[in-house]
């Protein structure tokens, strides 16, 4: 088992003048499961692969352990890969695919045979070891690309998007045979992936890439709660953060004809550069549905109810006395918000509901650079 470094590590893909990841400084504990993830073009694959020796690093450096392997072979770094193609021998039984890299390592055939049969085990592939993967199902396939891993008994497992070609059904039931594995043997993991669900349910920790920047590293509990800018609050989460900018008027936000009271501090800490307006954030879990008149109250009007039988969403526009729409950002659309509401007690299409944020769960960022407004405890 080891660390893994990345000590200001960038990578220029040649005709290009942008880094596709520039200056990653990140640090993985011995047996932490760490999860990549961002939207497409991040720099995430990109960063994993830097790390498994198949893009080179153009400045900064890469360490497993205290080992500097920026410029180590890739068969010389004692790690691992798992790929969203599974890349598979198709010619070859379950036994032989997952057997194959101790067999061109030239160990001998009694401990691979071992080595297979006890990652089979745990794996539950025991029966499908003579079968060729066209018998198997996408489920089975992951599991032996997992197995192959396993068997080399790596110091780092790396793991590229390996549920994106599953089902809904298979994605949820692999991901937590693949976190509960992790767990069972101990081995360092790096994990690519741009779905945050999978994100948040299997990583120690969570980092959050953007345009080849590391934006945040923290807990899927820190991400979620304390979100370091606009980027990290609309990304983590599903539903999505509701997100708006407002202009500041009187310690108050200014919501079309409604208002959000705003703490003193945070008011205090604007600059110049927020003109004057503040971005606050609130989930849709956070807003309370109150009677109409009820003080720092937001009408919406309800487009859309989503019932999902233990929970049910409503996806509406803010609106003001004259019908315009305030601007807000939210898994539904622009200029629409998403309010959590009681399963039992839905409101009908069309209708207005009147919300409220709870005070201590908003989420403030400075309008002019997206940064969090730190109001302390």
């Amino acid at each position: 088992m080891a660390t893994v470094t990345f000590d200001h590590a960038t990578r220029i893909y040649p005709g290009t003048e942008r880094p596709a990841v520039d200056g990653l400084d990140l640090h993985i504990e011995d047996g932490e499961f760490l999860v990549l993830v961002g939207p497409s073009g991040c720099g995430k694959s990109t960063s994993l692969r830097m790390l498994a020796g198949l893009e080179d690093v153009n400045s900064g450096r890469v360490l497993i352990g205290d080992r500097d392997v920026t410029d180590v072979q890739p068969k010389d770094r004692d790690i691992a890969m798992v790929f969203q193609n599974y890349a598979l021998y198709p010619h070859m039984t379950v036994a032989d695919n997952m057997g194959f890299a101790l067999k061109i390592a030239g160990t001998p055939k009694a401990e691979i045979r071992q080595r297979v049969e006890e990652a089979a085990k745990i794996l539950d592939l025991s029966q499908y070891l003579d079968r060729k993967p066209k018998a198997l199902s996408g489920g089975q396939r992951q599991r032996v690309a997992m197995g192959r891993a396993i068997v080399r008994q790596p110091q780092v497992f790396l793991m590229d998007e390996p549920l994106s070609n599953l089902d809904a059904k298979l994605r949820v039931q692999t991901r937590t045979q693949i976190a509960s594995l992790q767990r069972r043997l101990g081995v360092t993991t790096v994990y690519v992936t741009h779905d945050q669900i999978e994100a948040l349910t299997m990583g120690d920790r969570i980092a959050v890439l953007k345009d080849g920047l590391l934006q945040q590293v923290g807990t899927p509990r820190e991400m979620y709660d304390v979100p370091a800018n606009v980027f990290v609050a609309g990304f983590i989460g599903s539903p999505a953060m509701n997100i708006g900018t407002f202009p500041v008027l009187d310690g108050a936000a200014s919501v079309g004809n409604s208002r959000i009271t705003l703490p003193r501090q945070a008011i205090g800490t604007l600059t110049d550069d927020d003109k004057g307006n503040i971005t606050v954030g609130f989930r849709p879990e956070d807003l309370d549905v109150v009677p109409a008149g009820t003080p720092d109250s937001i009408p919406v009007y309800v487009n859309i109810v989503e019932e999902l039988g233990s929970d049910a969403f409503v996806y509406g526009s803010l609106t003001d006395a004259f019908g315009s729409a305030a601007v807000i950002h939210s898994t539904a659309a622009d200029s629409e918000v998403t309010v959590r509401i009681d399963p039992r007690d839905v409101p009908a299409k069309g209708s207005q509901i009147n919300v409220r944020v709870r005070p201590h769960l908003l989420h403030l960022f400075h309008a002019g650079n997206g940064e969090r407004i730190a109001i302390g405890a």
